[in-house]
């Protein structure tokens, strides 16, 4: 479960909720979805979606015919889950499943890794993923770039904030994130070269690393992309066609790791 009560505080202020679901974190949501739909196993194949937080993701899979299951260390978003069609949903830790060997034909861990502080911790998940599913079943982690929090406060501005500047000093040398924002968000930052050897470690074939927003997060006029359909579909047709150059995927806020390989450009 969570030890941090910093974390835990953070989630409980429904934050969840909203944050993919609105604004500029509606890009992360849709290239999430978008990567998903193109390597997940087709329904009705069973997902867990481990640390599926209010079940925004969930959602979209059950209504798509997945059966899915959400596991999640916050009782709020459990009972906010539970509530959605077609979702089974209940208290669980990332790092102790409590399912069989082999229940599920994919895994997703689109949120535990960015709060699992210490690399044991993250390598111990990922092989209960392994474990929970059936042998060659997909494992997917959503994991928060190592640049992600310096980005952010140049562009909110925080930067020249008393302090910021070694903090997030420490954020490129550690992982350790500290948000500047008012909610208090902490977490862990991956570099994209750190993802693959975690995997491997945790008994899975390598990875392939996808760049989910790139660039774009950071445009002031993302927004208005999002907001339009058609303007929608080209800024999720770019990042696309980016999601797999090696000298940009830092640049994204956030990257997503699959396996088994579904090799980025075949």
């Amino acid at each position: 479960m969570i030890e941090d009560p910093r974390v835990l505080r953070y989630y409980e202020q429904g934050g969840e909720l909203t944050r993919l679901r609105e604004g500029r974190g509606r890009l992360e949501f849709w290239r999430t979805r978008d990567v998903l739909l193109r390597t997940l196993p087709p329904a009705p194949a069973k997902v867990l979606d481990v640390g599926g937080g209010t079940g925004v993701h969930a959602a979209w899979l059950a209504a798509a015919g997945y059966d899915v299951e959400l596991i999640d260390p916050v009782p709020l978003h459990v009972e906010e889950a539970a509530v959605l069609p077609g979702v089974r949903a209940r208290l669980g830790d990332a790092r102790d499943l409590p399912v069989p060997e082999g229940a599920a034909d994919a895994a997703l861990l689109l949120g535990p890794l960015y709060h699992l502080h210490e690399r044991a911790d993250r390598v111990r998940a990922l092989s209960e993923a392994r474990r929970a599913v059936r042998p060659g079943g997909l494992v997917a982690s959503a994991c928060i770039s190592r640049y992600a929090a310096l980005h952010d406060s140049v562009r909110l501005g925080t930067l020249p904030r008393e302090g910021r500047v070694e903090v997030e000093g420490r954020t490129l040398e550690t992982g350790e994130i500290i948000a500047a924002r008012e909610d208090g968000f902490r977490g862990y930052g991956h570099r994209p070269e750190e993802i693959a050897a975690e995997f491997t470690d945790a008994g899975l074939p390598l990875p392939d690393v996808y760049g989910l927003e790139g660039a774009f997060w950071l445009y002031g006029d993302v927004d208005d992309w999002l907001d339009d359909d058609g303007r929608r579909e080209l800024l999720l047709d770019a990042a696309r066609r980016l999601e797999c150059e090696p000298s940009l995927l830092g640049v994204s806020g956030h990257l997503l790791a699959v396996t088994p390989a579904d090799p980025c450009g075949d």
